[in-house]
């Protein structure tokens, strides 16, 4: 019988950054937390100062493999978690060849209601179920998904917009009154992605700024736009 044994292993990942004249900004949070919002604000804003903007998220809602993952978060389809998350990669292999990198080569500004950041913190938890095992378990399942995405460039701001479980959960019940909830949008999923988000935080805090995502939808704005004017200097 063979003995268990740990090896260590260390990482090195320089993410790539953004050579083009376009912005790209994501939002990140928990379902609920007003991503979707918060891009249909920002595109308002940079329209109205004459940037031509794309306005995208991940997953995509169409095309073959956006269409297969819609299927499967809905409950249409069955496919395990993990399976689930090379649908994700797939999906963002193609939108950062299809449609961010292109528009950032035009001078766009590229508004993602998520980006990779995403598959970091969903990643661990279908990968592992749960999060509190060891830290550096959880370090290596982060590196092993980044390392699929470190050809892709990086958003110049990571917004994560911090909301409260009861938040989350009342803003999603608000919006399925008379659809069906996706299969992270419960209870019990929605918990350990507040873990997740909180973890990310900690270990790639210098990546993204937390705004406060209780406050209301133009203070959320305006804190945004003043993240984005320090941090460009």
């Amino acid at each position: 019988m063979k003995n268990n044994k740990k090896y260590h292993i260390s990482f090195d990942l320089e993410l790539r950054r953004n050579p083009y004249d376009g912005i790209y900004i994501a939002l990140e949070g928990i379902d609920g937390s007003g991503k979707t919002t918060q891009v249909e604000k920002l595109a308002e804003y940079y329209g109205a100062q004459g940037r031509e903007v794309v306005k995208t998220r991940e997953p995509r809602k169409e095309g073959i493999v956006g269409d297969l993952v819609h299927e499967v978060l809905k409950g249409e389809r069955k496919m395990s978690a993990k399976a689930l998350q090379y649908l994700f990669s797939t999906d963002r292999m193609l939108h950062h060849e299809d449609v961010i990198e292109p528009s950032l080569r035009d001078g766009k500004v590229v508004l993602s209601d998520r980006c990779l950041w995403s598959a970091v913190v969903y990643g661990i938890l279908d990968k592992s179920e749960e999060y509190g095992f060891e830290s550096a378990n959880q370090i290596l399942i982060a590196h092993s998904i980044l390392s699929m995405y470190h050809q892709f460039i990086v958003p110049d701001f990571t917004f994560f917009l911090n909301v409260s479980l009861e938040t989350s959960l009342l803003r999603i019940e608000e919006k399925h009154k008379e659809s069906p909830k996706e299969m992270y949008e419960v209870r019990e999923k929605v918990e350990k992605v507040i873990k997740g988000y909180g973890w990310l935080m900690q270990n790639f805090g210098d990546e993204i700024t937390e705004i406060d995502g209780e406050q209301s939808i133009d203070d959320v704005t305006k804190e945004i736009l003043a993240k984005v004017e320090v941090l460009k200097k």
